[in-house]
C-alpha cells in the first residue's frame, strides 16, 4: 500500500467523483483511478460502488475511510516532527475543519497569524464523528464542530463554544417565495417562514453525515407543522444547487447552507433567504483533548476570541 493511493482515495472519498477529485490533486483523472484499483486490489475488496450515477462508498469504503485519513494524519506528524528538528520549525497545529466555515476560518487564521506567526496550521477536512475520534486519538490537534455532539464516551474531550452559525434557505431564484417583496405578511423583505416550505421537497445530507443539521432542520419542520417532503439525493453540495437552481420554479426544491458559506456559493440561478423562524442556527465549538492539549492551543482561542464572532467559556462534556 502506498501512501499516494491512500491520498487518493481519501481525496475521492471527500468529492465522490474522480474528475474532481483528480483536478484537486492535479493530476490526470486516469491516473487515480489505475492508483485506487490498485490498492482495491492490494486490499482485496472494491472501496467504491462505480454502478450507479453517482461513486458511492462501498460498506468497506465507509470502515477504511477514518483508517485512511488516520493514516495520512500520521504521515503529517512525522513530516511535521522532521521539519521542527530540521529547520527550527515550532508549533504545528492540526486543525480539523468543515465545508462551511467560511469567511469565520479566514478571520481565525488571519488572527492566529497576527498573533503567533510562528504557528503552522495544516487543516484536515473530515466528518464530524471522524473529527472527534481523530482528537481523541491524537490524529488532530483541535477540530472545530458545529452543533450539540454526541458526548457518550467522550469524557476525553472538551468543548468550547465559539460562536453561532445561522442557517439560509436555498431555493430556485425563480421561485415565488424568492421573488416576492416579502415572505409573509409584516416580515421583513426577503425572509422566510418556514411553514411556507411544506409542500416543496427539502434536499438534505444523510442523517449520518451531519446529524446536528439533520436534526435541527427536520426538528423546526416540525415545530412548525409540517414533516418535510424529501427531495432527491445528489452527490455533494454543488450538485445540489445545481439541481435547485435547475428545478420547476412553480414546484421548486430547497435546501439550508450556513450563511457564512452562502457568499461563497453565490450563484444567479438559486436564492439564498434568512428564516424567521428562531433557532435556525448551530453553535461552532473547538473540540481539544483534556490532557495532553497541544502547545498552539491558547493562541488559537485567543484567535478564535480576536474575530467578530467572540469566543464562548468553556464548555465540560
Amino acid at each position: 500500500m502506498e501512501l499516494r493511493q491512500v491520498r487518493y482515495f481519501v481525496m475521492v472519498a471527500q468529492e465522490l467523483h474522480f474528475g474532481r477529485a483528480a483536478e484537486k490533486l492535479h493530476i490526470v483523472q486516469s491516473a487515480v483511478s489505475q492508483q485506487i484499483r490498485r490498492l482495491e486490489r492490494e486490499l482485496g475488496a472494491e472501496l467504491f460502488d462505480r454502478s450507479a450515477r453517482q461513486v458511492r462508498l462501498t460498506a468497506v469504503g465507509e470502515r477504511f475511510l477514518p483508517e485512511a485519513r488516520a493514516l495520512l494524519a500520521a504521515e503529517q506528524r512525522a513530516r511535521a516532527v522532521v521539519a521542527e528538528l530540521t529547520a527550527g520549525r515550532s508549533t504545528t497545529l492540526r486543525l480539523g475543519t468543515s465545508t462551511g466555515l467560511g469567511a469565520h476560518l479566514d478571520r481565525v487564521l488571519e488572527a492566529l497569524a497576527g498573533i503567533a506567526p510562528e504557528t503552522r496550521v495544516e487543516l484536515v477536512a473530515a466528518r464530524a464523528g471522524e473529527r472527534l475520534d481523530l482528537v481523541a486519538s491524537g490524529g488532530l490537534d483541535v477540530a472545530f464542530l458545529r452543533g450539540e455532539p454526541d458526548t457518550r464516551g467522550r469524557d476525553d474531550l472538551r468543548f468550547v463554544p465559539l460562536w453561532q452559525d445561522p442557517l439560509v434557505a436555498v431555493l430556485p431564484a425563480r421561485h415565488p417565495l424568492a421573488a416576492r417583496p416579502d415572505a409573509w405578511p409584516d416580515a421583513p423583505p426577503g425572509v422566510l417562514a418556514l411553514a411556507e416550505l411544506a409542500s416543496v421537497p427539502l434536499v438534505l445530507t444523510a442523517r449520518r453525515n451531519n446529524p446536528s443539521l439533520v436534526d435541527l432542520v427536520v426538528g423546526a419542520c416540525h415545530d412548525a407543522g409540517f414533516t418535510p417532503v424529501p427531495g432527491p439525493a445528489y452527490g455533494s453540495l454543488e450538485d445540489t444547487l445545481t439541481a435547485i437552481g435547475a428545478a420547476d420554479p412553480s414546484d421548486g426544491l430547497w435546501t439550508v447552507v450556513y450563511a457564512s458559506h452562502a457568499a461563497r456559493l453565490s450563484t444567479p440561478r438559486v436564492a439564498f433567504l434568512p428564516f424567521g423562524h428562531p433557532g435556525m442556527e448551530l453553535t461552532t465549538s473547538l473540540v481539544v483533548r483534556r490532557t495532553d492539549p497541544p502547545a498552539g492551543l491558547d493562541s488559537l482561542l485567543r484567535a478564535c476570541a480576536a474575530t467578530d464572532d467572540g469566543a464562548g467559556s468553556d464548555r465540560d462534556r
